[in-house]
């Protein structure tokens, strides 16, 4: 693969690639940037929101305050208010002109701010009835929509802009070019001198080769590269247009389908040590003792897993899963096969918490099989150990010895896993949980701990649309569990509107001790630590625990727990409330994931609103895990209609992570799904969405396939770039999932 990231190898590529101060000049390069806009590239895949007709008017119903715009609309009315005379002062106050404009349904206004002579200037210029093009920023004043000092053009009875200045003789050409296209602007670079700098990029392009090959081209249906880019920038057509920007789609997915199909062909490449389970081994004993049965899907995925681990090519599988699917149990099975096949499994885990959390619950599922070498135990069993940054020195010491000699079959531990002096006797499989809170690096150097490249376990309790896990998760085998293992209880959930029903929030702590009474225990989360203390509009843990160990809930057993805590007092608050020894836990999303107290059959979140509809969903699998019914209170004071409150509605109306998952990405950007935040600020995808181009996402998956078929040591120019290009944008954070 080494050998398609030598460079940029095609002459279009190359141009496109160069810095946009080349082609306009340092200062228009600048004004650019803030975009995100550096390269010639960059710019001509930058393509109109939509597009009007040079004598089309414009619907100003579809205008949004705080937008740069051009608009092409009918002088309705001129009002003219002339400036008057200060008390005190020799100037006149400037006057100003109202311009009403419509589109013969809607209406904005465009006032001047001026002297007298600059307002009689302007209405000469203007004139009702006639239609012009108004460029500028669309603000509000009393309630209605309007431009101060748009830039405007008028057009004559033909349609035809009268050009009076350099400005004017751009803007004709914006509107008199077939289409105007209505590019996102600012107030630097308004639409028509963005038309204007992707005319000059487009005349700067040379090179006439297309990067991709011909056969590529045809099984797409798509443009040549030049073409795509003339026909969003100077469409004669709506339909030409079109076409142009599925070219740059589909230029977008290909290029990640591409840097995945090869990780894919490079992963498959390397050999790894198969790893089979004994007949009699301890995977036999685990099924025999485990106090219930399988679901169907974690039969069927297991088999999937197993048969992998079999293999001598390291396997690279996510498994997915509805909160409380059991992807532990999974998981699990697949370390107990490579502890008999010799090796041993490590797993990963973000946070302390969730790493303790593991190590119990393995070390209950196991119950003597993980006892190790003790006299006693089953001649099967293994050692099973714990490894974090909190742990005393001996304990720390005696984990890392066990790990070494190979004693302890599976390590479990956090960040700590990751230091020099952590070794591994043979290490053939890596569980990641929760994997986008890793690095590149952080991933690597657990790897690189292994005499052989070790199979590759990543799990994720966050549901993952279709389409995303094709573009992110691209280069693994993907396996799903939907199905809930019998016994999980039904979870209810209310929207609690505490700005217009008070009552019901005392009435939510009144239903905490009706919980508590029964015996059972209850979550309370925040979304933060400290409420106005650190800057918070509202309560924080600290501030609402505080509240109610002194009113609602001042009968109750009440513990907190946040990150902030030191990590001995953090285990010992977890620990009490799993043994019960706590009713109420008052925490933040540190008990997101992994965290499993069946007897917990109530959640109340404070400030729901400030969550995501994922996080939520997270949140709300924390409670039902018993055999106990369970009841969700989200408590907001947003109003309904807002979209803040719809996105509480939603997760109220359903239990189904995979269509909340679905509503999630919707009403998030796309680069958040992509993981950005890790990969910096320039997210890899400009045009595609993924959920609205999820079949043209499988298109270039199963095309991107057959380059690498064709293709295999990626001697085509266009395919290196096209991944060097994609790396570049991404830094390779998102990408990288060894």
């Amino acid at each position: 693969m080494e050998q398609g990231l030598s460079g940029w190898r095609t002459a279009m590529y190359a141009e496109l690639a160069a810095p946009l101060g080349q082609v306009l000049g340092d200062r228009t390069a600048k004004e650019f940037a803030t975009l995100r806009i550096e390269t010639v590239g960059d710019l001509l895949r930058f393509i109109p929101r939509r597009y009007l007709s040079g004598t089309e008017l414009t619907d100003l119903g579809t205008l949004v305050e705080g937008e740069h715009v051009a608009v092409i609309a009918k002088v309705a009315r001129i009002s003219r208010f002339e400036g008057r005379n200060s008390p005190g002062r020799r100037e006149t106050r400037p006057g100003r002109l109202e311009v009403l404009l419509s589109d013969g349904n809607g209406r904005l206004t465009a006032t001047f701010f001026g002297k007298a002579h600059l307002l009689g200037w302007w209405e000469r210029q203007l004139g009702e009835g006639v239609a012009g093009v108004f460029i500028g920023k669309v603000g509000s004043f009393r309630d209605q929509l309007q431009m101060s000092h748009p830039v405007f053009a008028m057009l004559d009875a033909g349609g035809r802009i009268v050009a009076t200045s350099e400005e004017k003789e751009r803007i004709a050409a914006l509107a008199t070019g077939g289409l105007v296209g209505m590019y996102p602007a600012t107030a630097k670079l308004p639409t028509w001198k963005v038309a204007e700098c992707a005319r000059l990029a487009l005349s700067a392009l040379s090179a006439v080769e297309d990067p991709l090959p011909d056969w590529l081209r045809e099984s797409a249906g798509v443009l040549r590269l030049a073409d795509a880019f003339a026909a969003v920038h100077h469409p004669l057509s709506l339909a030409e247009a079109a076409r142009g920007a599925d070219r740059l789609r589909f230029d977008e997915a290909l290029a990640t389908q591409l840097t995945m199909a090869y990780r894919r062909a490079d992963a498959a490449s390397h050999t790894a040590k198969p790893r089979s389970a004994l007949p009699d081994g301890l995977l036999t004993a685990f099924d025999a003792r485990l106090p219930f049965q399988l679901t169907e899907g974690q039969t069927e995925v297991s088999a999937a897993i197993l048969d992998d681990l079999a293999l001598a090519r390291p396997m690279q599988r996510l498994l997915q899963g509805e909160v409380g699917s059991g992807k532990t149990v999974v998981a699990l099975r697949a370390m107990l096969a490579v502890v008999d096949a010799g090796g041993q499994a490590a797993l990963l885990a973000p946070t302390e918490v969730l790493a303790h959390q593991h190590f119990q619950t393995i070390k209950a599922l196991l119950g003597d099989l993980g006892g190790g070498r003790m006299l006693g135990t089953p001649d099967v069993a293994t050692d099973v150990v714990l490894l974090t940054g909190s742990l005393p020195a001996g304990t720390k010491r005696s984990a890392l010895l066990r790990a070494a000699s190979g004693e302890a079959g599976i390590v479990i531990g956090t960040h700590a896993l990751l230091a020099d002096r952590v070794q591994f006797a043979d290490l053939g499989l890596i569980v990641v949980d929760e994997q986008h809170r890793f690095g590149v690096e952080q991933r690597a150097v657990l790897a690189d701990k292994a005499s052989s490249r070790p199979h590759v376990l990543v799990l994720t309790a966050t549901p993952i649309p279709r389409s995303v896990a094709m573009t992110i998760f691209g280069d693994l085998d993907v396996s799903t569990l939907a199905e809930l293992p019998a016994g999980r209880a039904d979870v209810s959930t209310v929207v609690v509107d505490a700005a217009s029903r008070p009552a019901w929030v005392d009435r939510a702590w009144g239903r905490v001790r009706e919980e508590v009474a029964t015996g059972r225990q209850v979550f309370v989360v925040c979304p933060r630590i400290g409420g106005r203390g650190d800057g918070g509009e509202g309560k924080g843990v600290v501030e609402l625990a505080e509240e109610l160990r002194s009113g609602p809930l001042a009968d109750v057993r009440l513990g907190v727990l946040h990150g902030q805590l030191p990590s001995d007092t953090k285990d010992q608050v977890m620990a009490d409330f799993a043994a019960g020894d706590l009713d109420v836990l008052v925490a933040t999303t540190v008990i997101e994931v992994g965290v499993d107290v069946p007897n917990a059959s109530m959640m109340v979140v404070w400030d729901a609103d400030r969550f995501g509809i994922s996080q939520l969903h997270q949140l709300r699998g924390r409670i039902g895990r018993g055999g106990h019914p369970g009841v969700c209170l989200l408590i907001s004071s947003v109003p309904a209609g807002e979209p803040a409150r719809d996105r509480l509605d939603a997760v109220a109306s359903t239990r189904d992570g995979f269509l909340l998952a679905e509503l999630d990405l919707e009403q998030r950007r796309e680069g958040d799904v992509l993981g950005a935040s890790q990969a910096g600020s320039r997210s890899s995808l400009r045009l595609l969405r993924v959920l609205e181009h999820a079949d043209l996402i499988a298109q270039a998956r199963e095309l991107a396939a057959t380059c690498v078929a064709r293709d295999p040591g990626m001697t085509t120019p266009g395919f290196a770039d096209a991944v060097r290009a994609t790396e570049l944008l991404a830094s390779g954070d998102w990408l990288e999932r060894n």
